[in-house]
């Protein structure tokens, strides 16, 4: 099934289950100015939840874009690297605004996992918040789960909460279970971070709310968040165990590697990852009014940007590289969100002159660094040599004749010895035998391998 399949599949199925079908909001959000971006898919609807804002609709389902890139959720550094981490993704979810609550929820998704999906249902597994008995009596009741299928956690991984106050409650995840041949044990297990167990689906039960003094009462209408990452379930549903083996970064990838003239699955891999996930980001953030700048939301762009331009210019690209691709994102994700297509060029025109500044800026600073490389290099082989050599204070009558060679040679070492050295540090430069002041002769090196330096001070 591909990744637009199963978008279409799930949204589909909570229609025929009288839920409204809301359109993803901005990546900008407009109702919580402590979010810098919208970083899951009860965002848009924070206000019902909290009872500022009252719900036009009982019931909704969406396909929310989402990036985490900075603040509490910042995935930038990991991604390219993981098999799971994203700084764009979609956060497939439905919602319940005082209608339904724990049975409906998880019966509805039940459903939708092994008779929509086709799931086998011996490969699922759910955790729920220890002391939400009900939860873990519905399980059975409604998908005849084992006790063994049923893991208690005692942590906050299972109970959700807005904030330090506000609406809370406890939550049931559903996980994948790809079999003993993949590391890693269930979760709550030492190597629950193993990716045999992977994490679908996270149903919040938002039955409370947390008063300022710690306390919790009930919330007159308890209602239902759900998340599932789109990327994820899409990797087990294609059967494979990394969310850039799945159809759409997958063609992402590919056309990265016919640009770029490389190999799409080989020592390159980690590149196109980073290159095709930052191209997501980036366009949609375009897409929704952010662009590149030293500041706030656009700073944070900018570096999603540049750290793919990076990875563009290891991959060996003299041109930009990243507008190439766009029309490809476009292709498979345009018909989603048609806000890609109305803001075509001002992407793609966008992508093409901040890779264009990069690398001019990145050309600049490798030349300057590679000089100061240069120098750092001179200076470390200068001192390491200035360790080794054996001074001493000799007489004239003790050496051999120097030769006319040995001048030219002892002056060629001495003005190339001589600039490094005043370019070394002070406590460097610091000898209480001799200073290139002091310094009249060096004689001749005797060989290549065994260097002596013999000095003749003024008091010699």
């Amino acid at each position: 099934m591909l990744l637009k399949d199963i978008r279409e599949t799930f949204v589909n199925f909570f229609k025929t289950n009288d839920h409204q079908i809301i359109n993803s909001s901005s990546l900008v959000p407009d109702n919580d100015p402590s979010l810098m971006f919208t970083n899951s898919g009860m965002v848009q609807f924070k206000n019902f939840f909290t009872g500022i804002e009252k719900s036009k609709v009982k019931t909704a389902v969406t396909s929310q874009k989402c990036v985490r890139a900075g603040g509490k959720h910042n995935d930038l550094d990991n991604v390219g690297y993981t098999a799971r981490h994203h700084t764009f993704f979609e956060m497939l979810g439905n919602f319940s605004f005082g209608d339904y609550f724990k049975e409906e929820a998880i019966s509805l998704a039940w459903q939708l996992l092994t008779k929509e999906f086709k799931l086998p249902k011996e490969k699922l597994l759910v955790t729920v918040f220890h002391e939400d008995f009900e939860a873990i009596n519905l399980w059975k009741k409604c998908a005849n789960l084992s006790d063994d299928k049923i893991i208690k956690i005692s942590t906050s991984d299972n109970f959700w909460s807005m904030g330090p106050v506000g609406p809370c409650g406890p939550c049931s995840e559903i996980f994948y279970d790809h079999g003993p041949s993949v590391s890693g044990g269930p979760p709550g297990s030492p190597d629950e971070d193993g990716d045999r167990f992977v994490e679908i689906w996270n149903l919040v039960f938002m039955q409370y709310e947390q008063m300022p003094d710690g306390t919790r009462i009930d919330l007159p209408k308890p209602s239902i968040d759900t998340g599932m990452g789109l990327e994820r379930i899409a990797a087990v549903l294609q059967g494979k165990h990394d969310n850039y083996d799945t159809d759409l970064f997958k063609k992402l990838i590919e056309k990265s590697a016919d640009f770029s003239n490389t190999d799409p699955y080989g020592n390159k891999n980690i590149h196109h990852r980073v290159i095709s996930d930052h191209l997501r980001s980036a366009s949609f953030l375009i897409a929704d009014g952010v662009m590149p700048s030293n500041e706030g939301r656009g700073y944070v762009l900018r570096r999603i940007m540049r750290r793919a331009m990076r990875h563009c210019h290891l991959l060996g690209c003299e041109e930009p590289h990243l507008y190439k691709i766009f029309p490809s994102l476009l292709q498979q994700m345009g018909d989603a969100f048609p806000e890609l297509i109305e803001r075509k060029s001002l992407i793609e025109n966008a992508l093409k002159e901040e890779e264009t500044r990069f690398k001019l800026t990145l050309d600049r600073g490798l030349k300057l660094l590679n000089e100061e490389l240069a120098i750092l290099e001179d200076k470390k082989l200068f001192s390491n040599f200035w360790n080794k050599v054996k001074l001493e204070k000799v007489s004239l009558k003790k050496e051999k004749k120097i030769t006319k060679k040995d001048i030219k040679e002892i002056n060629k070492f001495c003005n190339v010895t001589k600039k490094i050295f005043l370019n070394l540090d002070k406590r460097s430069r610091d000898n209480p035998t001799i200073s290139f002041k002091s310094l009249k002769i060096l004689v001749c090196i005797k060989n290549i391998h065994l260097i002596k330096i013999y000095c003749i001070s003024k008091n010699c």
